[in-house]
């Protein structure tokens, strides 16, 4: 039987989290026919970049949690960023089981802040938010594929 991440340290259980989500994240776009490329680095705002047909592109920030958590959220930066989303990817508790799909939502970097909770010394997007109030970001993966170029 294979060993799971969660057996022993569990001191890169947050990075392992967040490049998996990552990884998610790009297979979809590519899956979905963009032409996606992933930032590597442990200090980026930019996580993915997508080209569009245009010339024009669109950014990611992916927020990857292991469970049914908010999400950390003190590196998004409050100046709003055009064509920039935060892709919140769960894996819903089954982090180390392959076969379960995890939840997204895509959100429109200037539509964040209404997810968002202040707590002492920190700042989460907000996961009862979300499944309250965020059905229309629930897999909206078309609005990372949408060409801002052509918009009004």
């Amino acid at each position: 039987m294979a060993r799971s991440v969660w057996d022993g340290d569990r001191s890169m259980h947050k990075y392992e989290t967040n490049l998996a989500a990552e990884f998610y994240v790009l297979a979809a776009l590519y899956r979905s026919g963009a032409d996606a490329a992933l930032s590597l680095g442990n200090k980026k705002a930019v996580d993915i970049t997508v080209l569009h047909e245009l010339g024009d592109t669109t950014t990611v920030d992916v927020k990857g949690v292991a469970g049914k958590h908010d999400w950390p959220a003190d590196n998004i930066p409050d100046k709003i960023r055009n064509n920039h989303f935060i892709v919140l990817v769960s894996f819903e508790g089954h982090f180390d089981d392959p076969k379960e799909v995890p939840r997204i939502w895509v959100v429109p970097h200037a539509e964040i802040e209404k997810f968002t909770k202040q707590f002492s010394g920190r700042r989460n997007v907000s996961r009862a938010k979300l499944i309250k109030e965020g059905d229309d970001y629930r897999d909206n993966w078309k609005s990372l594929l949408q060409s801002r170029a052509t918009q009004p």
